[in-house]
């Protein structure tokens, strides 16, 4: 029997399908052309962030990865503010310059989406190391793909989270494709978890399908971390069910196999999980349905009416030499 009751079965179904309906229609806004430059969907990803939010306090920081949707939405961010983010326009949650890749929100300690591979980690290295030595009861929890794990920034990281036992927790989204290559082409060790346990890293590897799975490491993990007994990492083997980006043909992997990856998708297979056993029933479900056509409706109808950053803000926020002076 499950420990989860049916409110939080509820709120876990309804985050998950909230993140999916929220980047189809993104996907959709793109191919109309509302939504301009880069974009990454989280689509087949959603049980990690769903997951992995409920376990954090508000007060703890989160870092993202440029395929942050997902991530800023779990974080409480409201849906109107990244939807205007993503259109562009002044009231996005930042300011409309950061776009898909850069969405931000100090209020909420969501320190946004990095276009560099492996970028973040760092960045929460940091933050975590400026919480210890101010000896905050705060805990900072990293997002990054398995393709950070070639990156030297991820092993620099590791080290220093470990040396220092800094309080940050580390969560890989193996969803097994750096951009278009499989993990076994560049990796000869497959599991992002060995990785870390090089540095004397405590980890573990879970089912990223899964939202319930993922939910009891984030909470085991991160009770370790605010224990004082340092930096946790978890693998959560998921997959990604579109291409790397919008521009990205998706040449490298057959169609068979993504078909048979949506059949374990985290959102089918928990519907199915929360009917089977009672939690929800189909009347709850299509409840959550609507809610979420209604957010994502009102959502669209705020970045389309809101305004665009006047002309002589651009300037704002810019480093620049003056006088002459570098």
């Amino acid at each position: 029997m499950t420990e989860v009751g049916k409110e939080e079965a509820r709120a876990f179904l309804h985050q998950m399908i909230r993140i999916r309906r929220f980047e189809e229609k993104c996907a959709e806004l793109y191919s109309a052309q509302k939504i301009r430059g880069f974009m990454h969907l989280y689509i087949g990803e959603e049980a990690v962030a769903s997951g992995v939010m409920p376990a954090l306090r508000d007060n703890d920081a989160v870092v993202a990865t440029y395929r942050e949707h997902g991530h800023a939405l779990a974080r409480g961010l409201p849906m109107n503010e990244v939807m205007a983010e993503m259109y562009g326009k002044a009231v996005g949650s930042s300011g409309g310059r950061g776009g898909s890749m850069h969405i931000f929100s100090a209020e909420r300690r969501f320190y946004g989406g990095n276009a560099i591979v492996a970028g973040g980690l760092p960045i929460a290295v940091g933050l975590a190391l400026a919480d210890k030595m101010q000896n905050r009861d705060r805990v900072t929890c990293c997002f990054f793909g398995e393709g950070a794990a070639a990156e030297g920034e991820f092993h620099e990281s590791m080290n220093l989270a470990a040396l220092w036992k800094l309080p940050v927790l580390f969560v890989c989204e193996n969803n097994s494709y750096a951009m278009g290559t499989a993990l076994a082409r560049s990796e000869s060790n497959t599991s992002i978890l060995a990785h870390a346990e090089v540095f004397g890293m405590v980890g573990e590897a879970v089912d990223g399908m899964d939202v319930e799975a993922v939910n009891a490491a984030a909470k085991t993990a991160i009770a370790s971390v605010r224990s004082g007994e340092g930096p946790r990492f978890i693998e959560a083997k998921t997959y990604r069910f579109r291409a790397h980006s919008m521009f990205d043909p998706d040449l490298y992997r057959t169609k068979a196999e993504i078909e048979e990856w949506k059949e374990k998708g985290p959102v089918l297979r928990y519907r199915q999980t929360v009917l089977d056993d009672g939690r929800l029933t189909e009347a709850d479900i299509d409840a959550i349905e609507s809610d979420v056509a209604a957010e994502i409706a009102a959502a669209v109808d705020f970045a389309e009416a809101a305004g665009w950053e006047p002309a002589e803000h651009l300037t704002r926020h810019i480093y620049a030499a003056r006088g002459g002076a570098a």
